[in-house]
Formats: C-alpha cells, sequence, structure tokens
C-alpha cells in the first residue's frame, strides 16, 4: 500500500470518529427514548390484553365491547380515554377489518306483519330473527314460532375481506327503516338491512313482504365492494338453526322431520329422518333447501342456483328439550367483482299443505310424504282431490273421513263382488276337490294337479279369483297409510274423544315410563286404534270362514289373529284419523260380507251354474296351457 492510500485512511477514519462524537444524543435525549419505548412496550401489552378479553368474551357469548374493559389489566387506568379508543380501533381493524365500526352495537328488533305471518327482523346480522304463522297453534295452544335466530344459529355471508376472514352472523346492521313495528297493505312492502363500510360501499339485504302470502323475496346486494372482495373467487352463504318441537308425541314428530334440497337437475334428495344424524354434500348446484317438521316448512329458494350444497342434521338427544334437531346448511355463490352484484332468493315459511306448495309450481310438493310410486299417484290424483272437493262443502273432518270411506268402498265394490264371489266359487267346488284329494294318493301330484286345474276350468273358477282384485285394493291402503298423517287439513281438527286427528287420541295416559312397553306402546292407550284392531279381528273371521280351508297351511288363520294384535302396538302412536278410516273401512266391509253372504250370492246357484258350465264343450287350450303342461310332465318325467 503506497504512502497516499494510507493517508486517505487516516482522513476518512477521522471524519467517521468525528462525525460519531457530533451526533451523540445527550443524556436527556437518552431518557426520552427509553420513554417512548416503555410506552411501546405497554401499549403492545394493553392491546395484546384487549384481545384476549375480546377471546374470553366471544367464548362466553358477550355482545358488547363494554364487557372487555372489565377484563382489562389495571395498566388502562394509566391511559387517557384517547388512547383506549385508538387501541380499540386497532383491535376492531384487526378482527373485523374493513366492517370495522359494525362490530359493536345495541341489538334491536323490526316487526312486518301481513295477513298470515310475524316477521322479525334483528339488526344483529340483519337476519330474520323469527316468524310466527298466524293461522296455526302449537299443540299446547300457544303461538307457532316456526323458528328463532338464538344465540345458537347462524345466518350470514362467510367472507374474506383484505385478507380478513369474516362472519356477518354477529355483525350490526344498519336499517333502512327504523319502524319498530310494519304492517302490509294492499301493495308489498320493502325493507332493508345495511352492513357499512362507508355510505357508498355496503352490504345490503332485502325483505320484500307481499300481503297474503307464505313467501318472501330476499336480495344480497354487494354495492362498491369489487377491490376489498377482489380475492375472493366466491362468498358462502351459512344457515343454521334449531328446530323446536309444535305437535303431540316427540317421537312421531322426528319420523317428518328432516332435510330436502332440489338439485338443479330435478332430483330431490333428503336426508334421513330415522338416523340421529346425517348429511349431504354436492359439488354440483341446488334449487332449494327446505328445512321440513311434519306439518310446516322454512325453505330457502333460489331464483339462480345455489352452489356447492352442504346440509347436515342432527338429532336433539335431550328427551326434555323443547328443540326436535338441529340443521345446518351452507351454499356458495361465486362475486363477478363489480360495483353492484345481486344474489336474488326466496324464503317460504308456511303450511306443508300441498295444493299451496303446488301453487308455486317449484316442486315444493315434493316434501310432503305422499307415497312413492303408485302410491303417490294415488294419493294425488284421487284422495286429495276427493278430499279437497269434501272439504269445500263440509266442515267436520270426522264426517269427510267418513264419507270418503264411502265413496272409496264404493268405487272398490266391483271388485269386493268378485273377490268374494270367486271365493264362493271355491266353497262350493271343496267337496270335489277333496274328492279329487283322495284318488290321487301321494306321488302323484302332477296328476292330481292337473285334474283340479281341468276341474276348475270346466267350472268356470279361478283360485286366483279372489286374490287379484284384493292385491288391486292394495295401494289404496297404503296410500291412505301416507295421506293421513301428512295433511295438515287434520291438524288440531277433533272429532268425538279425538281432539285432533293428525295426533294420537289418548283415553288413558301416564307419565311413568315402563320399560319396553313405553318404548314400543306409548304412555298413553289409543281407543280408535283399539276398535281398529277390534273390527279387523271380526272382518278376518267372517273373510276366513268364507275362504276354502287349506290343510297345507295350517298356521294361516293364527297369522290373520296375530296381525289385529300387532297393529295395536304399531298404530297407537299414529294419527287418530288414520286409525278411524281402517275402522271405518273395516265396519264397511263387515256389512258388504254380510249382505252378499244372505242377499246377494247363493251358492246353491253358483255351484248350479258351475254344473251347467262343465257341460259345455272344452275350450281349446292356449299356447300357454300347452307350454305349461309339456313343462310339468318334463319335470315329471325327470323323477
Amino acid at each position: 500500500m503506497d504512502k497516499n492510500s494510507i493517508l486517505g485512511l487516516v482522513v476518512i477514519g477521522a471524519l467517521l470518529v468525528g462525525y460519531m462524537l457530533l451526533t451523540k444524543p445527550s443524556k436527556e435525549e437518552l431518557a426520552q427514548a427509553k420513554i417512548r419505548q416503555d410506552s411501546i412496550a405497554q401499549a403492545e401489552q394493553i392491546r395484546d390484553s384487549i384481545i384476549k378479553a375480546e377471546q374470553i368474551a366471544i367464548l362466553n357469548q358477550r355482545d358488547s365491547l363494554d364487557q372487555i374493559n372489565n377484563a382489562l389489566p389495571q395498566a388502562v387506568d394509566t391511559l387517557t380515554t384517547a388512547q383506549i379508543d385508538s387501541l380499540r380501533d386497532i383491535t376492531l381493524t384487526t378482527e373485523y377489518g374493513i366492517f370495522k365500526k359494525s362490530a359493536s352495537g345495541t341489538e334491536e328488533f323490526f316487526v312486518i306483519e301481513n295477513d298470515v305471518m310475524i316477521i322479525t327482523l334483528t339488526n344483529k346480522g340483519g337476519k330474520i330473527y323469527s316468524v310466527e304463522l298466524k293461522d296455526y297453534k302449537t299443540h299446547d295452544q300457544k303461538p307457532l314460532i316456526l323458528f328463532t335466530n338464538d344465540s345458537t344459529a347462524v345466518f350470514g355471508l362467510e367472507m374474506v375481506a383484505q385478507g380478513k376472514a369474516l362472519l356477518t352472523n354477529d355483525m350490526y346492521f344498519v336499517p333502512t327503516n327504523t319502524s319498530a313495528v310494519q304492517k302490509v297493505g294492499d301493495k308489498p312492502l320493502t325493507t332493508a338491512m345495511r352492513l357499512e363500510v362507508s355510505k357508498d360501499k355496503y352490504i345490503e339485504y332485502v325483505y320484500t313482504v307481499r300481503p297474503d302470502d307464505y313467501m318472501i323475496d330476499f336480495n344480497i346486494n354487494m354495492v362498491g365492494l369489487e377491490q376489498e372482495l377482489r380475492t375472493n373467487p366466491y362468498i358462502t352463504l351459512k344457515w343454521q338453526h334449531l328446530i323446536p318441537g309444535l305437535e303431540k308425541g316427540r317421537d312421531w314428530e322426528l319420523n317428518y322431520t328432516n332435510i330436502h334440497i332440489k338439485m338443479s337437475d330435478d332430483e330431490i334428495e333428503k336426508l334421513s329422518e330415522r338416523k340421529d344424524e346425517d348429511s349431504f354434500e354436492s359439488k354440483g348446484s341446488a334449487k332449494w333447501v327446505a328445512c321440513k317438521q311434519q306439518f310446516f316448512s322454512s325453505v330457502l329458494i333460489a331464483e339462480n342456483q345455489l352452489d356447492n350444497p352442504t346440509v347436515k342434521a342432527k338429532k336433539i338427544e335431550d328427551e326434555n328439550s323443547k328443540y326436535l334437531k338441529s340443521f345446518e346448511s351452507e351454499f356458495t355463490f361465486s362475486l363477478a367483482h363489480t360495483n353492484l352484484e345481486t344474489q336474488k332468493y326466496h324464503f317460504y315459511f308456511g303450511p306443508n299443505k300441498f295444493s299451496t306448495l303446488k301453487e308455486y309450481d317449484l316442486k315444493l310438493e315434493k316434501i310432503v310424504p305422499l307415497g312413492w310410486g303408485i302410491f303417490g299417484w294415488v294419493n294425488r290424483f284421487i284422495i286429495i282431490p276427493i278430499f279437497n272437493w269434501l272439504g269445500g262443502f263440509i266442515n267436520n273432518f270426522g264426517l269427510i273421513i267418513l264419507l270418503l270411506t264411502l265413496i272409496i268402498k264404493l268405487a272398490l265394490f266391483p271388485l269386493t263382488y268378485k273377490s268374494y264371489k270367486s271365493s264362493a266359487k271355491m266353497r262350493v267346488l271343496k267337496p270335489q276337490i277333496d274328492e279329487l284329494n283322495k284318488k290321487y294318493p301321494k306321488g302323484k301330484e302332477m296328476e292330481k294337479q292337473q285334474a283340479t286345474m281341468a276341474l276348475y276350468k270346466k267350472a268356470g273358477a279361478s283360485p286366483m279369483g279372489g286374490c287379484l282384485p284384493m292385491l288391486l285394493q292394495f295401494p289404496i291402503l297404503i296410500a291412505m297409510f301416507r295421506f293421513f298423517p301428512s295433511s295438515i287439513e287434520l291438524r288440531q281438527e277433533s272429532f268425538l274423544w279425538a281432539n285432533d286427528l293428525s295426533s294420537f287420541d289418548a283415553i288413558v295416559e301416564w307419565s311413568v315410563q315402563i320399560p319396553l312397553l313405553s318404548n314400543f306402546y306409548g304412555n298413553h292407550i289409543s281407543l280408535f286404534t283399539l276398535l281398529m284392531a277390534g273390527s279387523m279381528i271380526i272382518s278376518t273371521r267372517m273373510t276366513s270362514a268364507n275362504q276354502p280351508t287349506n290343510n297345507n297351511m295350517p298356521g294361516m288363520k293364527t297369522m290373520m289373529y296375530i296381525m289385529p294384535f300387532m297393529m295395536i302396538f304399531i298404530f297407537n302412536k299414529y294419527s287418530a284419523g288414520l286409525s278411524y278410516y281402517y275402522f271405518l273401512a273395516n265396519v264397511i266391509t263387515i256389512l258388504q260380507t254380510w249382505i252378499m253372504q244372505k242377499f246377494i250370492i247363493d251358492e246353491d246357484k253358483v255351484l248350479a251354474q258351475m254344473e251347467s258350465n262343465k257341460k259345455k264343450p272344452a275350450k281349446p287350450k292356449s299356447k300357454w296351457q300347452k307350454r305349461l303342461e309339456e313343462a310339468q310332465k318334463m319335470q315329471q318325467n325327470r323323477k
């Protein structure tokens, strides 16, 4: 290193030392710096305490930030009001981002009433808090509240705004109409709730209620938030609430409480009523989701579609709880990131009345459990039209059920007559069948069968003649089994001793739980069920007396008497209207059997007619009969 380089380094070093000496802070400046550092550390400690206190408040479901102050350390007392407000603002920004000013407030309720329901809105979450149906009461005659958005319920949007994950359920919306109570007049009434960032940036829930309608229009408007929600490809709509018990008989009502979801391909998916917990998830889209109870439903309907639907139902295990199940559902909708985005929905809060639901032309009537296939067709196209027609001019539903039973029985009488006449033919042929049994001993079953079939053919009788007409009546029996427990028209309608034809008619009740008996039979005795079982025994006895005995099935008669006994246990918790219908049907069957036996069918004339048939030339065998005989001969030859 040369002399000039060394000199240069010495000069640079001297300059650095001189600069450090000149810029060295004084003792006073060092003391002030220490105070600032201590203040920052104190502020950070207080901020951490606020965050921790907020978490404690959330866990304890506290609604006001005032409670947070009670959990702050004593260090807060040393700060000014402005400093505390500043720290709280920092915390709210951390937790709620752009919606920080909506994080706290006082819950207020706003009532909208039309002809059929009372809707209560709350500014906390901007959601529907409760719905009361004015034309209905609970089983104990209290106001029928279809659901309540209490502290466990959720209805809101889940999103990410400027990096913050948010749920609007507990944020405070600003109502556009501050009237506490509004009544719908001749025209629809519209009100809105806004979750504001500023006057031109907000999320808005718009509710429109019509005068005499269970359907509510519900729009979600996203205004001026395209930049704040830029990172969001979609938003999730969450809906969770508890389902209250409204009817008499918890177990029975649980059998009809579940979730139905109509997919975009028109398939109706539903969760199991029997399972304690069930769920459904799809990557497709749905049209509506129905939170269904036995006679009422809360339905969310999309004007376009509900994407990626997920629904869950869980039974409330506590038998003393006023709730039956918890329902959860969530869906998504995509964002276009424009200045104004609108998602259009509808809510249906009302009865599961087939004709009412069908008027909306949304397949909502599918939630009414009328049975599948032919059983559902019988209900839709025969039973319901007749029932509604009778209800148009008769107010007594016990009388309506009686007339409905008579109409059905008269319509089926030709089949009943044919079945009885076929049984009469088989009875008068019984001595001749016994002779054939003696003629063909064991080992000649094929010959005996051929001779028996030949006798039936000549006489004009058929062993299946009595069964087929009865099988044709079977779909109506099953259809009625589905119709009565689902018919809201019978709800809380009284007849004789039954005060509710849609539920059991208890003449004796007890509260003590009896092992096995209480589980399978219940803690009551239903009189219509006993009458149904008794009439079933008499009808079975008369029918079996008119049937030819079958020595090959000695246990058949025993089974016919066991069935009524089983019905006592099965039907004791069922709808009184259903037991009443089956009782009437059995009584009418008994009368029909007695009348035909005494006045219509003369077995002597039947036998004379059959003997006359034998003298007529035999009809040529059909191809099917020939193939059947050939198959029987081949089987006999193998033996």
